[in-house]
């Protein structure tokens, strides 16, 4: 007998990345699982990657906000409402806890679950959920996911987490023709997120001194020319063209390490089992720290950047770890 299930975790790369291992769990502990997802459309290749993801919901609520009453929105929104009217699911899922995301679980039909009034981002989201649970908000978020699967569904997960991405492992295994290379992510969206560059200089110079060549990747025309001012004069370095997001995994798993600053990308490289050192400035570890059967470090913190020493001595252990 199957158990139909709707998983709402609609945004951000890392968030959903951070969502992964407790599909797994579900997999593993909840009897004939078949799970739907309902990702914003920017991140819907990411479920879809997982095994035991049965469909992905896509939308465009990022998209809507700027046309929420034209008349083509409004139909999108139908359509979306009504597509999760349509099934009847055993159990909705919120794994988000936003009210964007309690709004989607409430038109989905089955027993909708999510965090209580504590434990909730937005704490008016728990008043749309027939069941409610607290999982305490200071634990790593990949932590968090996990517990709160377990919590709806009645087990008590165990062992290291399962991102469901081996494939792209398998496949990088395969390719023996794949060169010596490192993936660098040294792009964010606010200023007070990057990290000096003199001392990503110092990391580049310790890698090519390792024989590896260098990818950099930028994710919009204002990353791309950060990311090529960085990189200006340096040998042996390449600006990644913009790539979708698997294109992105199928370079993170094939890499011998990976730095970047604290974003989903390098969140995804830790997922993808590869040797990664994250560089925290604007945020903090204590929440989404790297999570890795693989080597990581999470370094640095809100306001307070790793020096570039504790980053040479993380990426020593990268790559002695590979």
């Amino acid at each position: 007998m199957s158990t139909r299930i709707l998983i709402v975790r609609t945004s951000s790369l890392g968030d959903i990345v951070h969502t992964l291992p407790a599909i797994s769990d579900i997999a593993r502990y909840v009897p004939g699982a078949q799970i739907d997802w309902v990702a914003e459309e920017a991140f819907a290749e990411i479920p879809a990657w997982h095994p035991a993801v049965n469909e992905v919901i896509a939308l465009a609520q990022r998209r809507w906000r700027k046309t929420w009453w034209r008349e083509s929105t409004r139909r999108e929104r139908r359509s979306i409402a009504d597509r999760l009217r349509d099934v009847r699911y055993d159990v909705v899922l919120d794994m988000q806890s936003l009210l964007k995301s309690a709004w989607l679980a409430r038109h989905a039909q089955g027993t909708r679950h999510g965090l209580d009034w504590q434990s909730a981002r937005e704490s008016m989201a728990s008043l749309f959920y027939d069941v409610r649970h607290r999982v305490y908000f200071w634990q790593p978020a990949v932590v968090r996911q996990r517990l709160l699967a377990g919590l709806t569904f009645g087990y008590e997960y165990a062992g290291e987490p399962d991102y469901g991405l081996q494939r792209f492992v398998a496949d990088a295994h395969s390719d023996r023709s794949a060169r010596n290379y490192a993936v660098i992510m040294p792009s964010a969206s606010r200023d007070d997120k990057l990290w000096p560059e003199r001392d990503w200089h110092a990391v580049f110079a310790r890698l090519r001194d390792e024989g590896c060549v260098l990818r950099v990747l930028a994710g919009n025309a204002r990353e791309t020319a950060r990311a090529q001012a960085l990189t200006a004069g340096q040998e042996g370095v390449e600006v990644m063209p913009r790539m979708n997001l698997t294109g992105v995994a199928k370079l993170l798993a094939g890499a011998r390490v990976m730095v970047g600053l604290d974003s989903g990308v390098t969140h995804l490289s830790a997922a993808l089992g590869r040797p990664t050192v994250g560089i925290y400035c604007a945020s903090s570890p204590v929440r989404t720290p790297l999570i890795s059967q693989a080597y990581t470090a999470s370094l640095g913190d809100q306001g307070a950047p790793p020096s570039r020493d504790a980053v040479l001595a993380g990426v020593e252990q990268a790559l002695a770890a590979e």
